[in-house]
């Protein structure tokens, strides 16, 4: 443990991570070291951090639009972040749909839920449609709004 004039850092030698209240670095021989921070930290801890998200691959970065923030983790998962839509998962089918539209700037603009669970799928919103996935058919399907 170190303290600092803005905080306390924590660091287990055990799992390589690096922690304050604030900002969190996560290591490992595979993805080396990532930092994760703000909204996008308190979302990846109430996802149960890398044991069910995976390590960070990304530090948290700006988006292109300069809008918004992401990290990306090794489980194919993401976080993304806006002043105004505050951060949200989105992982799996619909993430590759997202991201093979052109991500934040593509006609949905940014996620406004964490993905969640409908009758035979899971969608996410975003800011001009959503994705969703079915559990059926494997289809993904993009409406625009």
């Amino acid at each position: 443990m170190e303290d600092f004039a803005s905080g306390t850092i924590y660091w287990s030698a055990v799992t390589s991570i690096y922690c304050s209240a604030v900002t969190s670095i996560y290591c490992s021989a595979v993805t080396s070291a990532h930092e994760v921070h703000g909204a996008i930290l308190a979302k990846f801890r109430v996802a149960r951090y890398a044991a069910h998200y995976g390590l960070p691959i990304t530090d948290e970065s700006k988006t292109l639009d300069g809008i918004g923030r992401y990290n990306h983790f090794t489980s194919g998962r993401s976080i993304y972040w806006t002043p105004s839509t505050g951060a949200h998962l989105i992982y799996g089918s619909i993430r590759a749909r997202w991201a093979s539209l052109g991500w934040e700037r593509s006609r949905l603009g940014y996620p406004t839920t964490d993905e969640y669970s409908i009758t035979g799928g899971h969608r996410n919103d975003f800011q001009h449609g959503s994705i969703t996935w079915s559990s059926v058919t494997g289809a993904v399907t993009v409406v625009y709004r």
